[in-house]
């Protein structure tokens, strides 16, 4: 047993010895030269380890070596024309050698030998043959199979935003007894209607901002207000569990919709089809036939109140938002979850959908999150509005705008996720400081008017700045400073 120990040392031994000699060979040769490149002392040790003690001669060492480069580096061979051998260590035989590495040493060995290459062909003053820098060999691995392929990996940057002129207040409109919770524009931009916590619902001229009627019927507050485009009807909804319809030719109600079991939070309507969506505390959405009053869907899934809900003609038809911090979207003829977006951290209470693309945009305390339809993908974050955001609107020039319970408004740009403009208007004199608050708004037909309603019982219309140039107001971009955050 003693002379078998000590044979097994004596060849471990050995083969250190070797190891070294023939790195101190290496550098002998070439610490005279600085001209000549060195390879890299990853590539000489599993050169010498895996590849030179295995070879019975030189002649089989040049023909035989996957990285023919890097022979010559490791023993100074003297290569001609008959040999047919790179003179310098290539891509090729980089990447063959990782091929031939194990896994555990591919992963760093690799990558520092193709940096490696890179300097050789730099210092040797030869052409620039390998990728620059930010490209990595990286290194995919499934069965026992082994690829590599050299990646591009960039800095996440930010395109530079569109220029947006920036928003003024131009009218303040008075009138409801209560905090203002909800509006909505009737498709021919005339006038525009509004739901209150004094539970009434007041209709309003758009161009001069008078009030033209008040309706009744609600007996607590009026948390949602949508107008037809295919019948002349607006549709309303409480904390009194109770969903309206009025016929405004007649301005009374026509229809009841009996079936949601505690405050209803937010309506929409199908643009193309004859039904109403309704969502409530109750954790469910209700899917309503508007001729029948039927009950055609309740959806299921949410755990906690359902905050807002909004339809579309392309599938999913149906996009709900939860306090129980999920989004869902629905097929709305199964009446059936498609998929449930769980990305938020926080109540999600408001979500827009982009008039032009296929996207969407959702609102929560944690971030303002851009998806993309009909799977629900996630776009991006818009980071900074650091409050509880109740309501979002986008004009199809790409303006999102975020309202917020502590009164702030912020503009941004959609595709880019800049924010361009921040406002925070002064509340109704009179009023708290304290009622300070965003609870809804929307763009008129034509874009150039958005409404807020807010907290101190007023209605807010802003418009574009006519005056505003990009020379007056330009963009305070930074990219080396903003980071797109991508979860």
């Amino acid at each position: 047993s003693f002379g078998v120990k000590w044979f097994v040392e004596v060849q471990k031994h050995s083969v250190h010895t070797l190891l070294f000699r023939s790195l101190k060979r290496t550098h002998d040769m070439f610490v005279s030269d600085h001209a000549k490149p060195q390879a890299s002392l990853t590539a000489r040790v599993y050169f010498v380890d895996h590849f030179l003690l295995g070879c019975a001669s030189p002649w089989q060492r040049l023909h035989t070596c996957p990285a023919p480069g890097l022979l010559q580096c490791c023993l100074g061979v003297a290569l001609t024309a008959d040999t047919q051998l790179q003179k310098m260590p290539s891509e090729a035989g980089v990447q063959s050698m990782a091929l031939a590495l194990p896994p555990s040493q591919a992963r760093q060995d690799a990558v520092r030998t193709a940096a490696s290459v890179g300097d050789i062909h730099r210092h040797a003053g030869g052409a620039e043959r390998s990728q620059p820098p930010q490209h990595t060999l990286a290194l995919m691995e499934g069965g026992g199979m082994k690829n590599t392929a050299l990646v591009p990996r960039k800095a996440p940057t930010m395109p530079k935003p569109q220029w947006h002129p920036p928003w003024k207040l131009y009218r303040v409109i008075s009138g409801h007894l209560g905090w203002v919770r909800s509006i909505a524009v009737e498709p021919g931009n005339q006038w525009f209607v509004t739901g209150s916590a004094d539970r009434t619902i007041k209709i309003w001229d758009l161009a001069s901002g008078k009030l033209k009627l008040s309706l009744t019927g609600h007996i607590s507050t009026v948390r949602g207000v949508a107008v037809s485009s295919r019948s002349p009807y607006l549709f309303s909804c409480g904390e009194d569990k109770q969903v309206k319809c009025w016929d405004l030719e007649y301005n009374k109600v026509i229809r009841h919709y009996h079936g949601h079991l505690s405050a209803v939070y937010d309506l929409d309507l199908h643009p193309t089809i004859d039904v109403l969506v309704t969502c409530s505390r109750d954790a469910t959405a209700r899917v309503w036939d508007i001729r029948t009053k039927a009950n055609v869907h309740t959806l299921t899934g949410h755990t906690n109140t359902v905050a807002t809900v909004k339809c579309q003609n392309s599938e999913p038809q149906i996009i709900t938002g939860s306090h129980d911090t999920t989004i869902r979207l629905w097929d709305l003829i199964a009446g059936k979850t498609r998929a449930t977006l769980t990305n938020h951290k926080k109540s999600v209470r408001a979500v827009v959908l982009h008039p032009r693309q296929y996207t969407f945009a959702s609102g929560s305390p944690d971030n303002i999150k851009q998806w993309k339809f009909p799977d629900g993908n996630f776009i991006q974050n818009l980071s900074g509005h650091n409050a509880i955001i109740n309501t979002l609107a986008v004009n199809s020039d790409g303006v999102l705008v975020s309202g917020a319970d502590n009164g702030t408004v912020h503009l941004w740009d959609w595709r880019t996720g800049y924010n361009f403009q921040r406002i925070h208007a002064v509340v109704q004199p009179g009023s708290l400081d304290s009622e300070s608050g965003i609870f809804a708004c929307v763009f008129d037909h034509s874009e150039s008017r958005l409404i807020t309603a807010e907290a101190d019982k007023t209605i807010k219309v802003y418009k574009e700045d006519d005056t505003a140039t990009e020379e007056t107001h330009p963009i305070n971009w930074k990219p080396e400073i903003i980071k797109r955050k991508r979860f």
